[in-house]
């Protein structure tokens, strides 16, 4: 945001006032909705767009008090005056109306006042304010989209008007209203009278605008002379003038601001309170704010004391020669040694530039890996990988890649502090330890020494870089403490040691081995997908008679709904709504051939990106390294980096194609898949303990032919393909929380028949209705779910106010145990297979996880052992009431594997 240049008196007092409601109905328009929504879909453009400028001008003005002023939804004396006042005003879009008590919980985290008053409107609220803030001595900026304000300009009061949403404020005081208006700002209401204001429904006089009306407010003084001048106006401006006089005296009646609001709070008393940092980390988690939260605390001083303490590292400099006695008399009792690491990773490897090593309460060391002496080296390779030696470490996989590329194996970590903090915050999005250690230890991550201890070292700021890795691993050691207290509490101990601890290396195992690809088979399917993209494109343009670019939105939209007229759409921001959804529904309903190419001209250039984008990433051996990310998926899923693997399409034959490209490498048989069967409908069914659900799986026979003929009445060989379809959307859907609406969508039928299908579905399979009103009931009791293995996803909006995000909960409540059940299974499933693999030394190895799939590369002569190995694995993982089941398929390429 940017303002012009201001330097806060620090002999006065600031008073700031915001205009909540005008404020963020323009940050609601000025960020496109479809950018800004939370991955449950709440949107968040208002309030994100509201609270960045709120950072901004805090930071920027310095104000030593504040207030937010928000409309009421009553009527106000304006109304009473004049019925017509704002009835030309569009209802306020249901998206923005869910973000108001979102900006709520905004100002209440920061402990920001906010006041309203029946019968008034903020602006009323705010000219009270700041004539009293005059009286008392005070300076007011006042924050706001409404020109009315101007009116309040004077020696005292400022306004910061928007510009360009509300990113960018212009100062407003007496001489650049002058300057802009002709009058002066007591003169701009009687201005504004005359002229008129559209979004209040107040009408000018014809013909008028603000040259005219200043012009004539400056020759007659005011427009009280004016008026008793009126006859003298000539030419048709003053007819227009003598016609509407009653409805310009009525505008200045009605835009008058009333300064004698009663209100609670007097200008003294609107200090900004003590923020809680936790509440701040709760809210902005729950928005997804991840950038925001870290502006707000780089520019802005907290409420409340950061923290008074770092922390004290003796730092000392060993000898050639001295690593391994230091271990022995440090690092080799029962309590953790913190490891900080430095260096690059991904794709696979990476590079270690120094390591810290910090006992919890005695000296550490910090060390070069590349100058070290062979003895030393030794010394350390044997710690690191000694499993009885417990350590802890901030995000693991990265150093532990690192390390492997130096021919060193990290193990013995009994904490990882960023997959602790991850389990116990699941709707966090990042785990920074700085972050970490100011919450969980009320310490700031920074060096308490004077000096620089005992460490030597040569080289302009390479001391100070070593203290701090230093700190980073001492700050690890005692955060690593504080976490599995909180993991105790929280009931996820057994999760992080037995699960998600272990799993580490075999995700560092996996991205290491990567997989190989057949790049001559990506370059010709780029080239025929571009050819496709080409061809498609022709037959939209002769589907219309003429060129238009079809990766544009607003042509697309011009085409579709000013040439053609078809139906509009989804209204937005930027006209109507041309996402693929959209399109897909009015091809439905219109069957024009233009929409038909679009969206195929869409799917195309979408997977010749994925292919492109694939190329570069081959190595040097032929192979594709992903990265897998832990710390994502609040219900606990894999997700996958660089790249994404599991965004390759496999319903589309092109999307199969480009599976077709991964292969087995050199050295190994063949690839080997395998995946659960049915495994969220399964978990569905054990959690539920539904008995017809259940009996529905012992039949061994199609799953959704059975339901289908349970819940229809029919025999099984009369369920047809549209009747089996329905039921499929059904026991997949209710497993992800699915309303009536959704699933009418999805099988285009009315709502009602949605419902009705929803009920006749209940009947047959009551204990799944049960378990959904129950699960749903005992997570609003306990503030949150859990999984088999006693995952939590934390729900707090299952108790708001606000209806859209509590449904949004409660359908996150439906969903979180049995994708969460899923992703603990598979998890286990894969460090059994890996277990076993080593345990019987087998050279087959794991190389992916996507979604409920495993992908092996299998060894010579390997291949019928290796299949008994994952299946007993797999099915062992967890014992349901319905089995697992193992689908396993072989080939030479991934597509080949597929089953």
């Amino acid at each position: 945001m940017a303002t012009q240049a201001s330097t806060p008196d620090k002999q006065h007092d600031r008073l700031l006032l915001l205009d909540g409601h005008s404020l963020a109905y323009r940050a609601f328009f000025a960020l496109p909705v479809e950018n800004f929504s939370t991955t449950d879909g709440q949107p968040t453009n208002a309030v994100y767009g509201f609270t960045s400028m709120l950072i901004n001008v805090l930071r920027d003005e310095q104000p030593t008090h504040i207030a937010v002023c928000f409309d009421r939804s009553e009527p106000t004396f304006r109304h009473e005056q004049y019925v017509e006042y704002k009835a030309g005003r569009q209802k306020a879009p249901d998206e923005f109306r869910s973000q108001v008590s979102l900006i709520f919980e905004v100002l209440d985290a920061l402990r920001i006042p906010r006041l309203s008053a029946a019968g008034y409107e903020a602006d009323d609220i705010i000219a009270t304010l700041a004539v009293r803030a005059a009286a008392a001595g005070m300076e007011t900026l006042v924050v706001t989209g409404d020109r009315d304000a101007f009116q309040l300009v004077n020696d005292h009061v400022t306004v910061l008007y928007p510009v360009r949403g509300v990113s960018e404020l212009t100062r407003m005081d007496p001489a650049a209203v002058e300057k802009r208006y002709g009058v002066p700002p007591e003169r701009y209401r009687e201005l504004a009278a005359l002229v008129g204001e559209s979004s209040d429904n107040l009408p000018g006089v014809p013909g008028v605008g603000p040259k005219t009306a200043a012009k004539w407010l400056t020759k007659y003084g005011d427009l009280e002379n004016l008026v008793a001048h009126v006859d003298e106006i000539k030419g048709k401006a003053g007819d227009n003038l003598r016609e509407h006089l009653g409805q310009v005296l009525r505008n200045h009646q009605i835009n008058k601001l009333d300064c004698e609001v009663e209100l609670e709070l007097t200008p003294p008393q609107l200090t900004m309170g003590r923020w809680d940092r936790e509440e701040i980390h709760t809210l902005f988690d729950a928005l997804q704010f991840r950038v925001l939260r870290e502006r707000l605390y780089a520019t802005l001083a907290p409420g409340q004391p950061e923290a008074d303490e770092g922390f004290e590292v003796e730092l000392v400099d060993l000898e050639p020669g001295a690593l391994g006695a230091w271990l022995a008399e440090h690092a080799s009792g029962a309590d953790r040694t913190g490891v900080a690491v430095s260096g690059r990773w991904g794709r696979g490897t990476g590079d270690i530039t120094a390591l810290a090593l910090a006992s919890p309460k005695g000296p550490a060391v910090h060390l070069d890996p590349a100058e070290l002496i062979e003895d030393d080296e030794r010394a350390l390779a044997a710690w690191l990988a000694d499993p009885s030696r417990p350590k802890a470490i901030h995000d693991a996989k990265g150093p532990m890649l690192a390390l492997a590329a130096r021919g060193m194996t990290l193990d013995g970590v009994t904490s990882d502090t960023a997959l602790a903090a991850y389990l116990a915050l699941p709707g966090q999005r990042t785990f920074d330890l700085a972050d970490l250690v100011l919450r969980y230890l009320h310490r700031e991550l920074r060096d308490e020494a004077d000096d620089s201890g005992q460490l030597t070292l040569d080289g302009s700021g390479e001391a100070e870089a070593a203290r701090e890795l230093a700190v980073r691993a001492r700050a690890v050691a005692e955060l690593a403490d504080a976490l599995d207290r909180d993991l105790e509490r929280r009931g996820a101990t057994r999760l992080l040691h037995e699960v998600e601890l272990p799993l580490v290396r075999v995700l560092a195992d996996m991205e290491r081995a990567g997989i190989a690809v057949d790049t001559g088979h990506l370059a010709a399917l780029s080239s025929s997908l571009g050819g496709q993209v080409k061809d498609v494109e022709q037959l939209a343009h002769a589907a219309v008679g003429h060129e238009f670019n079809l990766g544009s939105p607003k042509q697309v939209q011009q085409v579709l709904f000013d040439e053609l007229k078809l139906p509009k759409t989804k209204r937005t921001k930027t006209g109507y709504t041309t996402d693929s959804e959209a399109l897909t529904n009015l091809l439905a309903k219109e069957g024009h051939p233009v929409l038909e190419h679009i969206l195929r001209w869409r799917e195309a250039a979408k997977l010749k990106s994925i292919v492109d984008s694939l190329i570069p990433m081959v190595d040097d051996a032929g192979r594709i390294h992903t990265t897998f990310n832990q710390m994502i998926a609040a219900t606990g899923r894999l997700s996958s980096t660089d790249p994404n693997l599991q965004n390759i399409p496999i319903r589309t034959a092109e999307g199969r194609q480009i599976r077709e490209a991964f292969v087995v490498g050199e050295g190994y048989e063949c690839l080997l898949t395998a995946d659960y069967s049915q495994i969220e409908l399964r978990i569905m069914a054990h959690l539920s303990e539904d008995e017809a659900l259940l009996e529905a799986f012992r039949q061994r026979a199609d799953f959704h032919t059975i339901t289908a003929s349970r819940v229809f009445g029919l025999p099984p060989e009369e369920i047809d393909s549209e009747l089996r379809a329905r039921i499929k959307a059904m026991n997949y859907g209710l497993a992800y929380g699915l309303s009536a609406y959704g699933l009418s969508q999805q099988l285009r039928i009315s709502a009602d028949e949605a419902r009705e299908l929803m009920e006749e579905y209940f009947q047959q399979f009551g204990g799944v209705r049960d378990y959904l009103q129950e699960v749903v009931a005992r997570a609003r009791r306990d503030g949150y779910t859990e999984t088999i293995l006693g995952r939590r996803r934390y729900l707090p909006d299952l108790t708001s106010d606000n209806r859209q995000r509590r449904e949004m909960a409660e359908r996150m409540a439906l969903n979180a145990p049995i994708q969460g059940s899923a992703a603990d299974i598979i998890k286990v499933a894969s460090l059994n297979v890996d277990r076993a693999l080593r345990e019987q030394g087998m050279r087959s190895r794991m190389l992916l996880q996507v979604h409920d799939e495993l992908v092996f590369e299998v060894a010579p002569g390997e291949l019928d052992r290796l299949k008994d190995l994952i299946r007993e694995q797999m099915v062992g993982a967890y014992d349901l009431r319905a089995p697992l089941e193992v689908s396993i398929g072989v080939g030479r390429t991934w597509q080949d594997a597929a089953h």
